[in-house]
């Protein structure tokens, strides 16, 4: 028995040093926040204090310094948010993640992002202009402040560094570009509305693609050419001898590609006058809506040098306040979703596939080789080619998936991709640091309609000039303008050798829309139709739809002044408008099913707020995806699967069902309540409402059970922060992915997007993984009452405190000031190396 006890002993040794080991690193792992510390690549001595919440207050002589105490700040925090950012915007993700990560990096490395960052690095490089050299200045001292750190401060690298055997990489000046260009695209989609139209076009004609696309309510449907005649000509379609085309290829592009223009994902942001606030000067709210990861997206900041005094929200990769509020102003953006994406379809010569079609003749690819490393596998060699209108992102196949019809055919056609972010001169840091030196409204819109290109963004800003102040909104940005004679109106894939489709230059920066001191007294963007009708430009065919807009505007207009107390209060709001019109087909809705009675009367009264403590949000929006399924799925075929099912085509629906009513003007639309599938017994749209109402309740009762008033939305809909990579390993979600139950949906003020399609890793459906990524309401009067608040926390250590301190305080829609100036979190004194002791 005796070696039993030793055996034991032995065990507990063991498990007692593992413990002791782990919470040594645990303890090491955490940054360093008290203190002096000597970091090579300061030019001076910078003083960073730490609040309560994680904060930090960043000092410095020079704003060079500034950006370096900015990035030893998001090193120590947010390391590991840093390298997936570097990773993402070089496409070396599967260098890290393995095979897996492959067709992501395959779709980055074609569409080039790096690439448009270094030719915007060397670009910025030759500016001899003072703001290029700030920019200059600025991303290298941020880069040298990231790398300072991890080389001569890092103690114990983050948990995702060890358990994937990783170094921290260099950071550089073209990382930080390659990450705003990243930036830019999550903000721009009509990319994959034009994929999604052709692909429609193998089942639809373009009279029923525009049913289910329709305009922006109250714009005429587009004239446009017949997108199925147009792409069976170039035979891009299947035909009874070909089962699949480019055209099927193509749209499995954007399974590789990182999401872009994802319904739903947009922002709200609203200013008010002096006249309109109840202390006499402006107030302005902002709250961006995007994807919720751990950590969060931001991380708040407060940054003061001579010249210079900021604080708002920062984004680990970028050495600024990107939102946030100086002693002068107080600005938010929110996405305008211009059409400053176009595809092109290239013609390959028949007996040259080095060439493709101009409207000269055959013109050369650029051509370049590139290898991508994969974690436990082989080196994947791959052709990146660009044309004149940019690069071929149906590089991102692999020769084998390039084929043309026949198997062994070579292709005919590849698919290129104009951006404007992009372009050599798309990048926006030199003014973004204008931006946060502004002192008025004036040289704010100034500083923006000069020098910003991408993303396109609708910007409020508020001043405290004159007897109450000024409040603007303007919309910068570079708009290609479109010949009269396009007639696919950058809608739907063009044929890249007609020059008709050719963007015919810029709307120059004076034509603009700007909106100063409106006698309403306030100004409201949602992503809706920001410009007047009868503005004269082409911006966009792809606004949101204006639920979010009309309930900030009645919210407004329901009190003669607003105090900042009040503007939270619209941000948290929770009734959904757009419920109000399809609520009555759900409540008329006939079922045998046992708990349809039940579930009727938690409809009963429903009045559209979408509560997490109640069933009726949870009913109708099982019922809307049942009913989403059942009018659309059999028209589109396996597009609806294939991503296309995630999209709430909410106006689409709501014309179908009002075709199908009784006495109808319109009947056309009704055709597509009939199932496809059993032409001999044509369906009415009332059937198809009854079919999702017992379908939604089949769902409901074998997920939640037969109490109907024991469901409850917010079981269904939880804020998802994932975590990259480890929300897809089950063992590991639960320690670093963050949820926490929400109310709202897609159309609420307070936004959490309702996802439709059944999510990758656990299945689950109605999650919300994109809403108020951050909230802000400045104080212009008094700025010290400006309050803050983003969507987990500031630090990426999970068993750091600050690592989930926001989730709850988000939830409920509080916050945190702005302009804090605890200690309480630790102060640490930066010494630049070889300084006097």
């Amino acid at each position: 028995m005796r070696w039993l006890r030793r055996l034991a002993w032995t065990a507990l040794s063991l498990i007692v040093l593992a413990f002791a080991v782990g919470w040594v690193y645990s303890r090491l792992a955490l940054p360093k926040t008290s203190g002096e510390v000597t970091l090579s690549g300061a030019q001076g001595s910078i003083r960073i204090a730490r609040d309560v919440h994680g904060i930090p207050s960043i000092e410095a002589q020079s704003a060079a310094d500034l950006a370096f105490g900015l990035g030893v700040a998001h090193a120590q925090d947010r390391l590991w948010q840093l390298e997936t950012h570097r990773r993402i915007g070089a496409g070396q993700l599967a260098e890290a993640f393995g095979e897996a990560a492959v067709a992501n990096d395959r779709f980055l490395r074609a569409l080039g992002v790096r690439r448009a960052a270094e030719r915007q690095w060397a670009r910025l490089q030759a500016d001899t202009s003072a703001p290029a050299a700030e920019a200059r200045a600025v991303l290298q001292a941020y880069a040298r402040g990231v790398n300072s750190w991890v080389r001569e401060g890092l103690r114990a690298r983050p948990p995702e560094f060890l358990v994937l055997g990783l170094q921290p990489g260099e950071w550089t000046p073209v990382d930080s570009l390659a990450w705003s260009i990243m930036m830019a695209w999550d903000l721009g989609g009509n990319w994959t509305s034009e994929l999604l139209r052709l692909r429609l076009s193998e089942r639809l004609s373009v009279a029923r693609i525009h049913e289910l696309m329709p305009p922006y309510p109250g714009e005429p449907v587009p004239q446009t050419a017949d997108f199925a005649e147009l792409y069976r000509g170039l035979q891009l379609l299947p035909t009874t001898t070909r089962a699949e085309g480019p055209a099927s290829r193509w749209w499995a592009l954007g399974d590789a590609a990182p999401p872009s223009g994802i319904e739903g994902v947009g922002s709200n942001n609203w200013v008010l006058a002096g006249s309109q606030s109840s202390t006499g000067r402006p107030l302005l709210a902002n709250d961006p809506h995007l994807k919720l990861s751990a950590p969060a997206l931001w991380y708040f900041a407060r940054l003061k040098a001579p010249g210079i005094e900021v604080a708002g929200a920062s984004m680990p990769g970028l050495p600024m306040v990107v939102l946030g509020q100086n002693r002068h102003i107080a600005w938010g953006f929110t996405n305008t979703g211009p059409d400053v994406q176009d595809l092109y379809i290239e013609q390959i010569k028949p007996d040259d596939p080095t060439q493709y079609r101009t409207p000269q003749g055959w013109a050369a690819f650029e051509q370049a080789e590139d290898t991508i490393r994969v974690r436990g596998g082989a080196e994947v060699r791959i052709t990146v080619r660009s044309t004149r209108h940019g690069p071929v992102i149906s590089d991102a196949y692999d020769a084998a998936q390039r084929l043309g019809p026949g198997g062994g055919a070579p292709e005919r056609h590849v698919l290129a991709l104009r951006w404007t972010a992009l372009d050599a001169d798309a990048e926006t840091l030199s003014v973004g640091l204008a931006l946060n030196r502004a002192d008025s409204v004036e040289a704010f819109i100034q500083a923006a309609k000069a020098g910003w290109r991408a993303p396109m963004q609708n910007m409020v800003v508020a001043d405290n000039r004159g007897a109450s102040g000024h409040i603007a909104v303007v919309l910068p940005g570079r708009i290609p303008v479109r010949r009269p004679e396009n007639d696919l109106k950058g809608l739907a894939p063009a044929p890249g050798w007609d020059e008709r489709y050719d963007w015919a230059g810029w709307l120059p920066p004076e034509a603009l829309f700007t909106e100063r001191d409106p006698a309403r007294g306030w100004i409201a963007t949602a992503n809706q139709r920001t410009v007047p009708a009868d503005w004269p430009h082409f911006l966009s065919s792809d606004w949101a739809l204006p639920y979010r807009q009309q309930r900030i505007e009645a919210l407004l207009q329901a009190r003669p002044r607003h105090s900042l107390d009040d503007l939270r209060g619209m941000q948290a709001d929770i009734r959904s408008l757009a419920v109000d019109s399809l609520l009555p087909y759900l409540q008329r809705a006939g079922s045998s099913h046992p708990l349809a009675a039940a579930a009727q009367a938690q409809l009963k009264g429903f009045d559209g707020v979408m509560a997490a403590d109640r069933a009726a949000p949870l009913i109708y929006w099982a019922w809307y995806r049942h009913l989403v399924r059942a009018l659309v799925a059999d028209e589109i075929g396996p597009s609806f699967d294939q991503r296309a099912g995630n999209r709430t085509f909410r106006d689409a629906v709501e014309a179908m069902l009002a075709a199908g009513e009784p006495g109808a003007a319109d009947t056309a639309r009704a055709w597509w309540c009939d199932d496809k599938a059993t032409p001999a017994t044509p369906e009415t749209c009332q059937a198809r409402v009854d079919l999702a109402f017992t379908q939604a309740l089949d769902e409901l009762q074998q997920r939640f059970g037969a109490d109907v008033a024991a469901w409850r939305w917010g079981a269904a809909h939880q804020a998802r922060s994932e975590h990259r990579p480890f929300s897809s390993v089950k063992p590991l979600a639960r320690f670093f992915e963050l949820r926490t139950p929400v109310g709202g949906d897609t159309y609420t003020v307070n936004v959490s997007r309702v996802g439709l399609s059944a999510d990758k890793t656990t299945g689950e459906r109605y999650l919300d993984e994109h809403g108020p990524s951050l909230r802000a309401l400045y104080d212009i009067a008094q700025p010290d009452n400006s309050r803050v608040m983003h969507s987990t926390g500031q630090s990426g250590l999970p068993w750091a405190r600050h690592y989930r301190s926001f989730v709850k305080p988000w939830a409920e829609v509080k916050d945190v000031p702005l302009w804090g100036r605890g200690e309480e979190g630790g102060v640490m004194v930066v010494q630049p190396a070889g300084s006097p002791r």
